[in-house]
């Protein structure tokens, strides 16, 4: 994948033309303060840049998750304050979370959806429209469903963003996350 930067560079991973699989790390994971107290930003990232005010980016995410919290899927960044990431995160045997943390001047919130364990695909959709950005999921990469409409930056004008891929394994001994074709279109 061309024009990518790594932003935590993990010690395994693979990338062959248009995928890229991670093997996360224990103790890996994004975060900031809210609720929990902790922060953390040490989470692999594979990221691309854009100065497009508007643009569409679409990854297919594969998943093995099976340790609580282990997390991958579409990261957002503009510095370790302010960043959004959407995901699944692996919770137990009987579901998972799909959902987004937005962090804002280094306060993130959460939310999420509980979907079944079964579930090792998800197709994600970020929309660029200037500050504003729509996040969009689908099982099947055909029928996508919103998941959040966010802005990062209020009214101060937003030039260069950082996109791409995340995984990490806050708790666990690590997984493999594998992600298809990321593109602009």
């Amino acid at each position: 994948m061309k024009n990518y930067i790594w932003l935590n560079k993990p010690k395994s991973y693979t990338e062959k033309n248009d995928s890229l699989i991670i093997k996360t790390e224990s103790q890996t994971d994004m975060w900031q303060r809210t609720h929990y107290g902790f922060s953390k930003n040490n989470a692999p990232m594979y990221l691309t840049s854009s100065n497009d005010r508007n643009f569409v980016y679409q990854v297919k995410t594969e998943f093995a998750s099976n340790y609580l919290y282990d997390q991958c899927g579409i990261m957002l960044y503009l510095n370790e304050n302010n960043w959004a990431k959407f995901s699944s995160e692996y919770e137990n045997v009987q579901f998972q979370r799909l959902g987004g943390v937005v962090t804002k001047n280094a306060y993130s919130d959460w939310a999420t959806q509980d979907i079944p364990t079964n579930i090792k695909g998800i197709d994600y959709k970020v929309i660029r429209e200037a500050n504003d950005f729509i996040v969009e999921y689908s099982f099947d990469d055909k029928d996508y469903h919103q998941l959040r409409i966010f802005n990062l930056a209020f009214d101060k004008a937003l030039d260069k963003v950082q996109i791409g891929l995340y995984a990490c394994s806050p708790q666990g001994k690590g997984f493999e996350a594998q992600f298809i074709n990321p593109h602009f279109s």
